[in-house]
């Protein structure tokens, strides 16, 4: 049922659409809205058939929510126990999910008290696809939500702070912050991440597990959540080794009808495994210069002897420059910002596209943005300010322009990789920094906005802009026992190059020590 507007609330609700009514015309408006609203009504509350996304496994049990000493790193929002096909590249393998990923049956909270008790009745793509390939999907990690911020320091979180399995005392990455601890712990085999600008790699860099953002697009991103621009979005592997990761995309990666994001170049399969192994004599590597500036001492010397690494099982090295990669930035911050906005403003899950809108999580998100908006990070709120601003004096020139620059600077990097096969970086300039607990509310707003102006995203970033596949691959630990990362990016659809690279040079040291947790 529908609230019948008076005239004051029509006159209100056209101003705020800078529509001027004068008291007498909004009469005649509001006897046709009322009509409308009471068309809109019968069509909401109509028993119409509607088409489901596949369902694999449809018997559920509930599982429940884990206790502090089941759960001693705060990694889980849920454990549960799904079982997959009896056979498939998954068979044997558990499978976790960051908790923005519709899991049907199993809470979803996006890391927000405010949606706590709502429950999907769908699966995301991901979900049906780890299932038909044999996964055993074992729960959902923590994230840093719609009302988190606690990933890379700032300390809001409405569900606390996933604990860095190699030290404690230090954050452990977002916002797959809960994936990456679990992962790094051994709790669980794979876990699915997501990334805005970095949000797979960088809790993969500092806890020291592999974390792949795919190609755009060749991952499916229905059924999972995103709060910013649909088209710098992913979700993609967590594991500790190389296999692992290169199992779960073969598994899952592909064209799916449901994602309106895929173009016409993603396949409907991939072949990730055919070629892992057959090592890297010949392959071109070019070292990124401009992504060592600023490196800690410890990451630069850890990534450059993994790059010796790779040059001594056969890989040709020589250095490139790329001077749009610090450039980047100020596109990307247009478009994540106004995307945001759009988001903010259209609802959930975007609009314009025929494919399935999954309408129980729109309206719960939809109704806590319009009622407890307060519940937003921080940053967010800055960035929705900041945007709004945007919008009112340029009136969609900077999200045009974010958008439509965009193939300048692919072009930077596919000129690059004209010469070369991978590209290499570290992941992160730095390790995992120590966490800081705010002494008051004010002091942890304040750290939550620092964020905006993080370095943990200078490598990773970019390429959620441009699309170029990014894994994130643990090389080793600094002298004082914290994981670093190197990052290689390769060209689009060249995924299984680099896994093939992360492979090879996974055979070529001792990865039990490098993954090794020893706190």
């Amino acid at each position: 049922m529908y609230a019948v507007p008076d005239v004051d609330e029509v006159v209100a609700v056209a101003k705020d659409l800078g529509i001027h009514l004068g008291p007498d015309e909004a009469v005649k408006y509001q006897k046709y809205l009322i009509e409308q609203l009471d068309q809109l009504d019968t069509f909401v509350q109509a028993r119409l058939e509607e088409a489901n996304p596949p369902m694999v496994s449809a018997a559920r049990e509930p599982g429940h929510r884990p206790s502090p000493e089941e759960d001693p790193l705060n990694a889980w929002m849920w454990k549960c126990r799904i079982e997959g096909s009896d056979d498939g590249l998954l068979a044997g393998k558990t499978v976790s999910y960051k908790d923005h990923v519709a899991v049907a049956g199993i809470p979803m909270s996006f890391g927000s008290f405010a949606l706590e008790g709502f429950i999907p009745d769908f699966d995301a793509t991901v979900v049906t696809r780890v299932l038909k390939e044999g996964g055993t999907i074992i729960g959902k990690n923590v994230m840093n939500g719609l009302s988190g911020g606690f990933g890379t320091g700032g300390a809001i979180g409405d569900y606390g702070r996933p604990l860095n399995p190699h030290n404690h005392d230090h954050v452990t990455g977002g916002s797959s912050a809960g994936s990456a601890a679990a992962v790094a712990a051994g709790e669980v085999d794979i876990s699915f991440g997501g990334d805005q600008g970095g949000s797979i790699r960088i809790p993969a860099a500092y806890s020291g597990i592999v974390g792949h953002k795919p190609t755009f697009g060749l991952l499916s991103h229905f059924g999972i959540g995103f709060g910013s621009d649909q088209s710098i979005d992913y979700t993609g592997p967590m594991t500790r080794t190389v296999e692992d990761a290169a199992a779960t995309l073969q598994a899952t990666a592909g064209y799916d009808p449901y994602d309106p994001r895929q173009t016409r170049d993603v396949p409907t399969t991939i072949d990730i495994l055919g070629g892992l192994t057959d090592g890297i004599s010949g392959l071109r590597i070019g070292v990124l210069g401009e992504g060592f500036d600023d490196a800690e001492d410890d990451v630069r010397d850890l990534v450059m002897t993994a790059v010796d690494v790779l040059s001594e099982a056969g890989a040709d090295v020589s250095k490139v420059s790329i001077p749009e990669h610090h450039d980047i930035w100020a596109a990307q911050a247009a478009l994540t910002g106004e995307g945001a906005l759009a988001v903010f403003k259209t609802g959930f899950f975007g609009a314009f596209t025929r494919t399935y809108y999954p309408a129980s999580i729109i309206a719960a998100i939809n109704k806590m943005w319009a009622s407890q908006a307060d519940v937003l990070t921080p940053r967010s709120k800055l960035s929705l300010i900041a945007s709004e601003m945007s919008r009112r004096n340029y009136h969609g020139r900077v999200y045009a322009k974010a958008q439509n620059v965009r193939p300048t600077y692919i072009k930077a990097y596919d000129a690059a990789l004209a010469n070369v096969d991978v590209l290499v970086m570290p992941t992160c300039i730095m390790t995992a920094p120590k966490n800081h607990t705010p002494g008051s509310y004010l002091e942890a707003v304040e750290d939550n906005l620092a964020t905006v102006n993080s370095k943990g995203s200078r490598n990773t970033l970019p390429f959620n802009y441009t699309g170029h596949p990014a894994l994130a691959l643990p090389v080793g630990k600094s002298s004082a026992g914290l994981p670093v990362s190197i990052q290689l990016v390769g060209r689009f659809f060249d995924d299984p190059l680099l896994m093939r690279a992360a492979y090879a040079y996974q055979q070529s040291t001792d990865w039990d020590n490098i993954i090794g947790v020893h706190s």
